[in-house]
């Protein structure tokens, strides 16, 4: 789908066609605009929202969400995140063959909102220390750092995304209320579940920016953490089949292998993971 427009200047008409990937573009940018404007003005001293705390942070991103939809919704369909994209694209809801272009919009178009972030932010970044806190303005970085816990959290949170995406899409709204019901659940994901990871959810949300923080001058960074950056990609990306496949099982009744074979993977990672806590405890006591 795309809009096309026509307007004059000077005396000259001119033709504009808004195509699905611009809008995937300019969605994603909206999106690091706000959401990383926040997380700047809560970590960076000197700011007049500096401390304002995690409540601030996830409202102001689910709002951010809601107006990204509202932009660019009625264009592509406003996925704004490779995992919703994926997802779809999992369980024939979306052609396979724009899943590159939508993905590359979307990436791009978060690695040049946290550009501007950059810029809007420039007189802060030397007032503060704290490399951490920086760094957070870009990408996700985690409450406490433990490679399968963290990749079940988004794991766990995309596939609450994706899964309530796909019930909210089969259910009538009042129109024009679908992307505020959709912002809710973002703030939703970021209150009950956000607290471990931060709540990436979305790849393009933190290889983007995450690329711009390794790319920009800003004053005083530390390294960008790419040891970290698969799981905010590699967590996602499970969870949105995740969620997929539970949708098309509980609620088309699709059976199919590859759904299967998704839950059978999720089922070994959730239990690698409590199997090696238990031990992790054990080995705590014994010493």
């Amino acid at each position: 789908m795309w809009l096309h427009k026509k307007f004059v200047f000077c005396g000259y008409q001119y033709n504009f066609k808004m195509t699905d990937y611009l809008a995937e573009f300019l969605g994603t940018f909206f999106l690091i605009l706000i959401g990383g404007g926040v997380v700047a003005g809560v970590v960076l001293k000197g700011t007049k929202s500096f401390g304002s705390g995690w409540n601030t942070i996830v409202v102001t991103w689910g709002l951010a969400v809601t107006f990204a939809i509202y932009g660019v919704g009625h264009v592509s369909g406003a996925h704004i995140n490779p995992a919703v994209t994926l997802g779809f694209a999992f369980v024939g809801e979306f052609p396979w063959s724009k899943v590159p272009g939508y993905v590359l919009s979307q990436i791009a178009g978060a690695f040049c909102g946290a550009g501007i972030v950059w810029i809007f932010y420039i007189p802060f970044w030397s007032k503060s220390e704290d490399k951490i806190a920086k760094l957070s303005v870009f990408s996700t970085v985690p409450a406490i750092r433990s490679y399968t816990n963290n990749l079940i959290s988004e794991l766990i949170g995309t596939a609450v995304l994706i899964f309530s995406l796909l019930f909210i899409g089969s259910t009538q709204f009042t129109e024009g209320l679908n992307p505020l019901v959709v912002g809710a659940l973002i703030m939703l994901i970021g209150f009950a579940l956000g607290g471990t990871t931060g709540y990436a959810i979305n790849p393009a949300r933190d290889l983007g920016p995450r690329l711009a923080h390794y790319l920009l001058p800003i004053k005083g960074k530390g390294n960008s953490d790419w040891s970290y950056a698969f799981v905010p990609i590699l967590g996602p990306i499970l969870g949105s089949f995740l969620g997929a496949s539970c949708y098309q099982l509980l609620y088309k009744n699709d059976f199919q292998i590859r759904y299967g074979i998704i839950l059978a993977l999720t089922a070994a990672i959730l239990i690698s993971a409590v199997v090696n806590n238990i031990q992790s405890q054990k080995d705590q006591h014994s010493g």
